[in-house]
């Protein structure tokens, strides 16, 4: 195989102009059409009237950045499509360039981006195998980072799935009652609301309360910050203390 050819007319990025030029064969006249462009742009088409391809290729490469069709930079550094640079900055990748005109316009293959037909399989710029070059180590990096992010991911899944299974075996084993300790805390709850009720044999009260709403009312007052202790629940645990007590006696 033939080594890697260096095409003095390959560079690793162009501006919108340089690409143009190239594209219409007129790189001997890159210098005259280049300065003009520079400085009056919107007169290129009446500068250059004998080469109206020129025109043209220019505008057709500014309406594929403008519809996002074709990458491009600053000054050779990519930028995300949409992001606005000076029009004395504009810059498109080689690679990009070339991947374009594939796509767009397949029929053309200008020599500054297509080696001939003879030897294509055989020969490369040096500029563009840079360019491809760079394109793949930016991919290998962004394939690694993602890799390492999947496992990161895979981890913690892991870790979330390994302490819901716990919480689950200890809401299981030890969130709820059996019905032999229910039994029994109602029935101290009923013992214990009925001697604060009731009276002591000379028929003097045992306590302040003179009814179980009375009790209720005092618990939520003392303790509304304390989950449970609600009176539709503290009203609903007392009578069912009272109905356990009284089936016991």
């Amino acid at each position: 195989m033939s080594p890697y050819v260096f095409n003095p007319h390959t560079k690793t990025f162009y501006r919108p102009i340089d690409a143009a030029l190239r594209w219409c064969n007129l790189i001997h006249y890159e210098a005259q059409i280049v300065q003009a462009a520079l400085c009056c742009p919107e007169k290129l088409i009446s500068l250059f009237p004998q080469w109206p391809a020129l025109h043209a290729n220019t505008e057709k490469i500014y309406d594929a950045i403008r519809n996002r069709e074709l990458p491009y930079g600053c000054l050779g550094i990519s930028v995300p499509m949409g992001s606005y640079v000076e029009p004395y900055q504009l810059t498109i990748r080689h690679s990009d360039l070339r991947r374009w005109m594939q796509v767009y316009y397949p029929d053309q293959r200008p020599s500054f981006l297509f080696e001939s037909d003879s030897d294509a399989h055989e020969k490369i710029s040096l500029g563009a195998f840079l360019a491809l070059q760079a394109d793949r180590d930016i991919l290998l990096r962004e394939r690694n980072a993602l890799q390492r992010q999947l496992r990161d991911l895979e981890v913690d899944l892991q870790a979330l799935g390994l302490e819901q299974e716990s919480l689950k075996a200890l809401v299981k084993t030890q969130g709820q009652l059996s019905d032999r300790s229910e039994h029994t805390y109602l029935q101290i709850i009923g013992a214990l609301v009925n001697t604060v009720l009731d009276v002591s044999p000379a028929g003097k009260p045992l306590s302040v309360f003179k009814s179980q709403a009375a009790i209720v009312d005092a618990l939520t007052a003392r303790h509304n910050d304390i989950p449970g202790l609600s009176k539709r629940t503290l009203d609903k645990k007392f009578a069912a203390a009272n109905r356990t007590l009284k089936k016991s006696t």
